[in-house]
């Protein structure tokens, strides 16, 4: 008997149904914005039992859930023990921040350089977007817009290199920056921080912007280690 006919009908092939997949990503984005507020802190290990009760669901979408977070560095799965969520060392966020800024500052400098205009509007609309959800205190619509912002720029860079590099460090650090403006001052700061970021991309001010997105990043940091140690 040959090899072709022993394979497997595709009428008898069980693929698993499209909404446990959908279910898996829907636990994914629900357990890393608690990590992201706080919800869950560092060091702390997750009960699956308490978890699965809260959403109503099995441990099978859950654990898939919990391996996509531990790739984005949110939580370690270790062995007899289960997930816990992460601590990150003061010297591991200034590394990883350091060089966050250094790629981030290369991303504006080539966007205005070489950005659409229509691309660089679409930027300034979503600044725009973005104090709005800063007077109405609204932190999650933040946090994403300005993801949205920070994602543009680097695609305006036009850079796959580049794009790559900062893919693999911004997980590392994005509890760390979701939890960065935690003053109304500092919050403000960072909003006034974007809107010179816009026009200096407006302006094709290639050397202000570098340093601009350059100077974001690092205020970030600035702010996680004041908070730290208050």
């Amino acid at each position: 008997m040959d090899d072709q006919s022993q394979e497997a009908p595709m009428t008898a092939l069980k693929p698993d149904p499209i909404g446990r997949t959908a279910l898996a990503v829907e636990i994914t984005n629900r357990l890393r914005q608690m990590i992201l507020e706080g919800q869950l802190q560092p060091g702390e290990k997750i009960n699956e039992k308490v978890l699965t009760e809260q959403f109503g669901v099995s441990r099978t979408p859950l654990r898939e859930a919990l391996k996509v977070l531990a790739s984005e560095g949110l939580l370690n799965l270790i062995p007899h023990r289960g997930a816990v969520i992460t601590r990150q060392s003061e010297a591991e966020l200034d590394e990883v921040f350091r060089v966050l800024a250094a790629l981030e500052g290369l991303a504006g400098e080539l966007a205005a350089e070489q950005a659409e205009d229509s691309t660089l509007q679409e930027i300034v609309r979503l600044t725009q977007d973005l104090r709005r959800s800063f007077e109405q205190s609204d932190r999650p619509t933040y946090f994403r817009i300005n993801q949205a912002i920070h994602n543009a720029i680097l695609a305006a860079a036009g850079n796959d290199t580049l794009m790559r590099s900062h893919e693999l460090l911004a997980f590392r650090v994005q509890r760390a920056r979701y939890q960065a403006n935690l003053t109304p001052d500092r919050w403000r700061a960072a909003v006034e921080e974007h809107e010179a970021i816009a026009e200096a991309l407006q302006a094709r001010d290639a050397e202000r912007c570098s340093k601009l997105m350059r100077d974001h990043l690092l205020q970030k940091f600035a702010s996680i280690k004041a908070k730290t140690r208050d």
